[in-house]
């Protein structure tokens, strides 16, 4: 594979963690409260310019490790990969010196023109080898290894021969990625297109998977059907929970990280939420012993 020899393959920086979405409104009263949260992770692109935001930032990275989550890059697209893009994540790689840098298996752009959404890809013998050479390329330019994360989807592509599941564990061994397993996403496409979530973590290999997301999601009506979104706006669903409970037996303790990108709670109620996280790790911990 082009490049692979290039790519660096760190250990795990944060071992059994927790972490939360750390968001704009909530930076400044972080700085001056230093929850008890092991690490943050930001939106890569929202700290691609310099001033205040990155300041904010680099002082945040000056007590606790943050973890660079990408929404922008279009991954899975045929459009050539965005040079420009890549060039301004490498310099905020070199300058917060990120325990992650994770993007999504997804697509969002195509002919140039981008789309405000996570769009799924066809899971095809074609498609994976493409997005192995893409995940390869972007590894080489970033001098990183990258974690990619799976989405939530409201549809399925007619041309998909491959599950989702077995799309990504290949991904990763063919790519050497990693897997950002996204444990709310798994169970929102699982209801949405009637697979076994609990199935889907059996499927994805355990040494993959370096990094686990939660969030909350929304029920919503369509055409009389009901559909979950993935809206990141509420508490962790407790059948998330359970999910997060049976993710953290099969692949032990991982970091962990709480979503929460709109109606914003007080940092405090995310804070809640990663103890929660934490006790689980440490219960199965303690099973384990």
């Amino acid at each position: 594979m082009s490049g692979s020899a290039t790519v660096k393959i760190p250990t795990r920086p944060i071992p059994a963690s927790v972490g939360i979405g750390l968001r704009a409104p909530h930076t400044q009263n972080f700085l001056e409260t230093r929850p008890a949260v092991d690490w943050v992770e930001v939106h890569s692109e929202n700290y691609f310019g310099h001033g205040i935001p990155l300041d904010h930032l680099l002082e945040v990275r000056q007590h606790c490790p943050v973890s660079l989550h990408g929404v922008g890059l279009s991954v899975g697209s045929t459009d050539a990969l965005d040079t420009d893009h890549l060039a301004r994540l490498k310099a905020l790689v070199g300058r917060v010196e990120p325990v992650f840098v994770s993007e999504h298996l997804s697509w969002s752009s195509v002919g140039g023109r981008y789309l405000n959404d996570l769009l799924p890809m066809p899971y095809t013998e074609e498609a994976l080898a493409y997005l192995v050479g893409r995940v390869a390329e972007i590894q080489d330019r970033l001098g990183q290894r990258i974690l990619i994360e799976n989405i939530s989807s409201y549809l399925q592509l007619v041309q998909s021969s491959i599950p989702e599941w077995d799309f990504l564990a290949e991904l990763a061994r063919l790519s050497g990625c990693g897997v950002l397993l996204d444990i709310n996403n798994v169970y929102v496409s699982a209801a949405n297109h009637g697979f076994d979530p609990y199935a889907y973590l059996q499927a994805v290999p355990v040494g993959a998977v370096e990094e686990m997301h939660l969030a909350g999601f929304t029920r919503k009506r369509v055409e009389g059907q009901e559909i979950l979104i993935d809206t990141h706006n509420r508490p962790v669903h407790p059948r998330v929970w359970a999910l997060y409970r049976a993710a953290v037996q099969r692949f032990g303790p991982t970091p962990t990280l709480i979503e929460w990108d709109a109606d914003l709670p007080p940092l405090e109620v995310l804070v809640e939420e990663a103890a929660r996280a934490r006790v689980v790790m440490e219960v199965r911990d303690a099973r384990a012993a």
